[in-house]
């Protein structure tokens, strides 16, 4: 399966930032619903964040993924990598 990997940025409370792929099938192209899909989440989250736009999550690149990446994002449409400062 091939994704869309959407580099994201977000700044947490305590000064931190957030490094995360939000990574979709790479036929969804509407932006509102990849950034609805990185704020489902932020919500996971036991610490507050800043907002999640435009301004922190772009498309990066197109990438074959593993099956099992593949599975989550067939069940829930979309997976999040956890790159720094996510827990």
């Amino acid at each position: 399966m091939k994704v869309a990997v959407w580099d994201t940025y977000v700044k947490r409370e305590d000064g931190n930032t957030m490094h995360f792929d939000i990574l979709v099938p790479d036929n969804l192209t509407n932006e509102q619903t990849i950034f609805n899909f990185g704020k489902d989440y932020l919500k996971t989250k036991n610490f507050k964040t800043f907002q999640l736009s435009s301004n922190e999550c772009r498309l990066c690149h197109i990438e074959k993924v593993t099956d099992d990446i593949a599975l989550s994002i067939k069940e829930k449409g979309y997976f999040i990598l956890e790159m720094e400062n996510c827990n």
